[in-house]
């Protein structure tokens, strides 16, 4: 065989170990683990950090104002120096719906070394202390709730004996690029963080989805959550492996009744989403950029172009090594694409969708080196020890 019919046999072994060997990170049928309802149940505080989130909160607050949960609940929404009326929307939803009770505070403007995000989060398990819960829910101000999620949260950890259980919200998917882009960042994610290996005690794996954190307090105060982390731009991730480094339990699945209902839909919006964090999940290390980048080509690039280039030039090896490359490919995203009810005929895409991110990873890398650093809702992040800037 010649270099090219080489390293396409190199890219089908690569897909033939993560088939088998990643933690079957591709399926999607790991859902709660088994409930047990407590004989009493425990005080829960909902804590949600919120910046210029009034667009979303009328699709998202009343689920949480209406959670049907046996036990004491409340919720506090941290208004994050938001000017769009966050905290004003937030009061006059809880007066026309009701449900459980609602305090909205502001924690002004975060001190150096602080992400604003996890400097809500702070200031709203502050708040959330004086009512000693045994358990803080952390969520995001554009998640939706179904009514039974706080109940079932509670008993799941219950019942396995979780420090922390997170369920990764049902993104949106109804542009056509929201179609194209959102599955496969799920798909990406299990496949860094395989789920069925988070759950195992003494093993290194440790994630969780930010959308969706039932935490219980006491683990938050072993692992010192959220000041351990205050600097984390990736502040799920991190903060499971706080927990988990802690001696924590932790656990992380998909979700049924637990969705974002904020819009990506144009392909900037997704740029964006997937590009503000991108070089600082390779830890802002250029060694890790080229790895990554090698990595991406070689193990979703080259099937479909070493496909193509075999029928081309009448390299049959070539054709069929990259051939049954992509096959595999596509039929590990079949499955999310099924959890997302998208057809089929995407699964082959996803090498161009990989494509996306490859650029949009390289365009993180660019930014942070540029002093842009991670952006998001006027704040920019230019290093990891860098106070906020407002733009």
């Amino acid at each position: 065989m010649d270099v090219v019919a080489w390293i396409t046999a190199a890219s089908l072994a690569a897909w033939v170990w993560l088939l088998l060997c990643q933690g079957f990170f591709w399926r999607t049928d790991l859902r709660l683990p088994p409930r047990a309802e407590p004989a009493a149940w425990p005080d829960v505080c909902v804590v949600v950090p919120a910046r210029d989130e009034a667009a979303v909160l009328p699709d998202s607050l009343p689920s949480l104002l209406a959670q049907d949960y046996p036990g004491r609940a409340e919720i506090f929404l941290i208004d994050d120096g938001s000017t769009d009326g966050t905290g004003d929307v937030a009061r006059a939803l809880a007066e026309r719906h009701g449900g459980l009770p609602l305090t909205v505070a502001s924690p002004g403007e975060p001190p150096a070394g602080w992400t604003g995000k996890l400097w809500a989060v702070r200031h709203g398990i502050a708040l959330a202390r004086a009512r000693e819960p045994e358990y803080l829910l952390l969520t995001d101000a554009d998640i939706a709730h179904g009514r039974q999620s706080l109940r079932e949260l509670v008993a799941s950890a219950h019942a396995g004996g979780y420090d922390l259980v997170s369920q990764m919200a049902r993104l949106r998917v109804a542009s056509a690029w929201e179609r194209l882009v959102v599955p496969a960042f799920v798909y990406f994610f299990a496949q860094l963080y395989p789920f069925r290996r988070i759950a195992v005690r003494g093993s290194r794996t440790a994630a969780a989805a930010g959308g969706c954190v039932l935490l219980r307090t006491e683990a938050a105060e072993r692992a010192r959550i959220p000041d351990a982390i205050r600097q984390a731009v990736i502040d799920d991730v991190s903060l499971a492996r706080a927990v988990k480094g802690s001696g924590g339990h932790i656990w992380l699945g998909l979700a049924d009744h637990v969705d974002s209902v904020r819009p990506y839909p144009r392909l900037a919006d997704l740029w964006q989403m997937v590009s503000r964090s991108a070089y600082a999940q390779l830890r802002h290390n250029p060694v890790v950029l080229l790895g990554t980048v090698l990595g991406l080509a070689l193990v979703y690039l080259v099937p479909p172009l070493a496909l193509i280039a075999g029928a081309a030039t009448g390299s049959a090896a070539t054709a069929v090594l990259g051939g049954l490359a992509w096959a595999v490919m596509a039929g590990t995203y079949t499955p999310m694409l099924r959890y997302y009810g998208q057809p089929v005929w995407l699964a082959p895409l996803l090498a161009f969708t990989a494509f996306l991110y490859l650029l949009m990873t390289v365009d993180s890398a660019v930014q942070h080196y540029r002093g842009r650093g991670a952006a998001w809702k006027g704040r920019t992040y230019a290093r990891p020890d860098a106070a906020p800037e407002q733009r």
